[in-house]
């Protein structure tokens, strides 16, 4: 400001003086950066002069002994004999002393002479002599000079860099009869250029020097002009200077001594209603009123006096600027109080308000049910900012879908909050068709608040229904506010507030609170249509993948349960798999976690165990099979999330159990990978665990799978299950495991179905926090008198007899209808594990609800189906089966294979007697065109 003293007195107080040498050599100081750069761009000039003549000196040098090697090879080469002595028997000794003596005569590091294919005659070492030159001789072989850089075997001159010349040698007749190569070794030059070094750094010094002086005559007047204060110092003060002025709600005036205004900030400006371009100008000429102007321009200090200005009451504050100067000069500062009245009513209005969205959050959103959120929406905003208020939701977000524009039109009336619920409104669930030029609609489509403050005037809402808007003006309304309910961009309905005649109508300001509230609560309903529509589907996929029916075997009486979690569907399954010869596999599996990623990792792994079992694999191998596929999974699933830049939902956890058992031989082989002990339950009652030894869950690689092989008399129930039945949060598993057997204990003979409805009725929580899955199956044997099986020897000719026996046994069975496709299917596996397989060759026959035929073998080549062209004499033989069998295959062995065809039979009738005739289909397989 004018008038300000500069003394030392009046320094601020914020900086203070830096040192003069560590200002100089700060380099945060601009006199430090100016310093730092003029010595750096002194270093360089110094630097390149320097490389310069290094440069030169080296180039010069080398240039020098290029013109040295060149004169030395062409004076050697032109040297009266040098042709001849090439033509000499011996070269060598004519050339070698020559050389060595132009060499030494001449000051140079080598003369080599060599024959027109680069052999040396001469070199300075004789064990070189004799060698291949290096060097380009092709262009001096056609009569050219060649100067070139090259290494070589070693100089006398040590090292350096080595240039040579080579030039051809010609005869009397011009024909090139060998070459000659003379070079020179550029060694260190630093002679050259050492004199002139000290001259290149005094001139640097002394740049060095004036740098030096003149930034430190800088320095000192930057200090003078800013009393020692640093940028950053002085920038801070300005930086405060602007936001206090132009931020404080206080109007703030500066008047100097000669009644001017030197400034005012944007409050001061509000307040007066002073002009924009208002500085410096006396303020008589301001057009203030009278007693404003007054104590303006009058030195005497004020405190807290009140003054009106228009239609404002101001509280003004005035100081001089410099009490004890000589300088004059006051600052004013002004405070409106007319408006702290309308500030209180206002910050009430907020304070309710704050609270309210207070009282949405926590009530808004607190289960995961889209109709109960739209209610809890209604019920909070009613009658604290709304005397009624409706929801209406898109048909597509109650049932959990995505919404879309295409559904606009029809809303369904979802939840209705306050006290005048008995008004002529939709009732809750009516689908309601908007018109276009309601609110509503024109709120979707614009996606913006509509307020209609006078429902009289509104047109659009009357035509809607006019007979229902008669009825609702009657009630008293009188305003509305229509709000689109928007989530990630996505509207999922709109959200009516209603204010009668009693309630003063709803303003613009209104507008931004009421789409604070709408946000929340779209926010929560999304959430609760999202989960809504991801539970149905896991539902519907757990469904699916869920075994819907018991198939149809011989080996045991199966019931099952799965009971859900209360936070949704998880990864529990199960399964009873028919495999080749009347054997049955049970599996019970979990996944861990719940919703739609562990129901489908669940249908993944159960349709991968129908995979393998299909395969007839070993149980151990089935499990590895699983573990190494689970691997898989984890491994594309932290890929595709890597890429993506989030976290993976790999298999964090599977565990599974996986039986076999085979109702001929009564035995059940079983493994399993990280999940609970089955319990055998004996047909006395008796209940055991049957020790199968316990391997890692699945996904962890690497790790065998154990085997465990139980006898099961013909009557015993084997319960498998998952986790959830005997341990939960409250529960420990050892306690579930005792409560499981306490169950099963002295109730052998009951029906696996009682057993499930037992176990449950006793195991089942109060509130599952984990899925639940039981399976009981209760063991049968396939009686002695159902199986024949023979063993046959290596000899072709016996399959007559051994077909004979078929029949004789299949006459017992009263399957006469049966025999001749059976023998036939008999007959051509036999005759192919005779001809193509290894002894011992075993057949069997089962007797049940198919006719199992299996020949076995210790080979491990398996058959296969091909297509024999028409002059082949065999081919046909697997063809045959595959017609005459409903279903037929191959299982590999310990020792071998089996080979193994099944027929379906009705009423004691193979369906294969409903097959073509044998001759029909070896013609049908012969036509090409088939």
């Amino acid at each position: 400001m004018s008038g300000r003293p500069r003394g030392p007195e009046r320094r601020p107080s914020v900086g203070r003086p830096r040192a003069r040498g560590a200002s100089l050599l700060d380099p945060r100081s601009a006199a430090g950066q100016v310093f730092l750069v003029q010595v750096v761009i002194v270093v360089l000039l110094v630097a390149a002069a320097v490389a310069a003549m290094v440069l030169q000196t080296a180039n010069n040098a080398l240039q020098q002994g290029r013109r040295e090697s060149v004169v030395a090879a062409q004076s050697f080469a032109n040297a009266p004999g040098t042709a001849e002595a090439l033509r000499s028997p011996d070269p060598t000794a004519v050339l070698q002393p020559k050389a060595e003596a132009v060499r030494k005569r001449a000051g140079i590091d080598f003369v080599v002479v060599t024959d027109t294919k680069g052999i040396r005659y001469t070199y300075p070492y004789p064990s070189e002599i004799g060698k291949k030159f290096v060097g380009t001789i092709g262009p001096a072989l056609k009569g050219k000079t060649v100067v070139e850089q090259a290494g070589g075997p070693p100089l006398p001159a040590g090292r350096g860099t080595a240039v040579q010349a080579v030039v051809p040698v010609t005869d009397a007749h011009g024909t090139v009869v060998g070459l000659v190569s003379a070079g020179i070794t550029v060694r260190n030059v630093a002679a050259l250029w050492l004199p002139m070094l000290p001259i290149i750094l005094a001139s640097g010094a002394v740049a060095l020097g004036l740098a030096v002086a003149g930034t430190t005559l800088v320095s000192r007047r930057l200090r003078r002009q800013t009393h020692g204060l640093a940028p950053a110092e002085l920038a801070q003060l300005y930086e405060h200077h602007e936001a206090v002025l132009h931020a404080v709600r206080e109007g703030v005036l500066i008047i100097d001594a000669d009644g001017y205004l030197v400034l005012a900030n944007d409050e001061a400006t509000r307040l007066l209603g002073l002009p924009p371009d208002v500085g410096r100008r006396p303020v008589r000429e301001l057009g203030l009123p009278e007693s404003i102007t007054l104590l303006l321009t009058t030195p005497k200090a004020v405190t807290d006096e009140v003054y009106l200005a228009g239609d404002r009451l101001l509280a003004v504050n005035k100081r001089l600027t410099y009490p004890r100067g000589d300088h004059g000069g006051s600052v004013v500062t002004l405070r409106d109080t007319t408006e702290l009245a309308a500030v209180s009513g206002r910050a009430e209005v907020a304070r309710e308000r704050l609270k309210l969205l207070y009282e949405a959050g926590l009530g808004i959103g607190t289960t995961l049910d889209v109709g109960r959120t739209a209610q809890e929406l209604a019920d909070v905003t009613a009658p604290q900012f709304a005397d009624l208020v409706t929801v209406d939701l898109l048909d597509a977000v109650l049932r959990g879908w995505e919404p879309t524009a295409e559904g606009w039109r029809h809303l369904r009336r979802a939840a209705i909050g306050g006290e005048r619920r008995t008004v002529p409104v939709y009732p809750v669930g009516e689908l309601i068709t908007f018109s276009r030029r309601t609110p509503q609609m024109r709120t979707l489509q614009e996606r913006r608040v509509m307020l209609e403050p006078d429902l009289r005037q509104a047109h659009g809402w009357r035509a809607q229904d006019p007979e229902r808007a008669r009825k609702a003006l009657e009630c008293g309304f009188r305003s509305l506010l229509a709000v689109p309910l928007r989530a990630r961009n996505v509207l999922l309905g709109v959200v009516n507030f209603y204010r009668t005649a009693d309630s003063p109508p709803f303003e613009p300001e209104d507008l931004s609170f009421a789409e604070e509230l709408a946000a929340r609560a779209a926010l929560a309903i999304d959430n609760a249509r999202r989960f809504t529509r991801e539970h149905a589907m896991a539902v519907t996929l757990q469904r699916s993948l869920l075994p819907r029916g018991q198939p149809d075997q011989d080996a045991l009486e199966v019931a099952w349960r799965y009971l859900p979690a209360e936070a949704g569907v998880g990864g529990d399954w199960f399964d009873v798999i028919p495999l080749p010869g009347a054997r049955v596999a049970l599996v019970m599996g979990d996944v861990v976690g719940h919703g739609l990623h562990a129901a489908a990792t669940m249908g993944r792994l159960r349709t991968a165990v129908h995979n393998f079992s299909t395969l007839d694999l070993p149980v151990d191998e089935v499990l590895g099979n699983l573990d190494d596929l689970v691997v898989r999974m984890d491994s594309e699933d932290d890929a595709g999330d890597a890429v993506n830049g989030h976290e993976g939902e790999g298999v964090t956890g599977a565990t599974c159990l996986y039986a076999v058992y085979d109702p001929v031989a009564g035995t059940c082989t079983m493994a399993r990978a990280g999940h609970p002990e089955p319990v055998v339950v004996d047909p006395d009652g008796t209940v055991t665990c049957p020790g199968v030894p316990a391997s890692a869950p699945l996904g962890l690689g690497g790790y065998p799978f154990e085997t465990a092989e139980l006898r099961l008399p013909e009557g015993s129930q084997l319960v498998l299950y998952t986790d959830g039945l005997v341990e939960n949060r409250d529960q420990d598993i050892d306690v579930g495991m005792d409560r499981l057997r306490q169950t099963l204990a002295g109730y052998g003979g009951r029906a696996p179905e009682e057993t499930c409805r037992a176990v449950i009725d006793a195991l089942k929580p109060s509130h599952a926090s984990d899925d639940i899955a039981l399976l009981a199956a209760r063991t049968r044997m396939i009686p002695s008198s159902r199986v024949a099986e023979w063993e046959v020897p290596s000899d072709p000719a016996l399959v007559p007899s051994i077909r004979a026996r078929c029949r004789e046994t299949l006459l017992g069975w009263g399957l006469e209808d049966a025999a001749f496709a059976t023998e036939l299917i008999l007959s051509e596996l036999l005759t192919n594990a005779i001809r193509y397989g290894s002894p011992p060759v075993r057949v069997r026959l089962l007797y049940g609800r198919c006719l199992i035929c299996e020949v076995s073998d210790g080979s491990g080549t398996s058959p296969r189906l091909r297509r024999a062209a028409t002059t082949d004499e065999g081919g046909r033989g697997l063809f045959l089966v595959a017609q005459f069998a409903q279903r037929w295959g191959t299982r590999y062995t310990t020792h071998g294979k089996v080979i193994w065809a099944e027929q379906v039979l009705h009423d004691g009738a193979s369906a294969a007697a409903d097959q073509p005739p044998v001759d029909f289909l070896l013609d049908q397989f012969d036509d090409l065109d088939m």
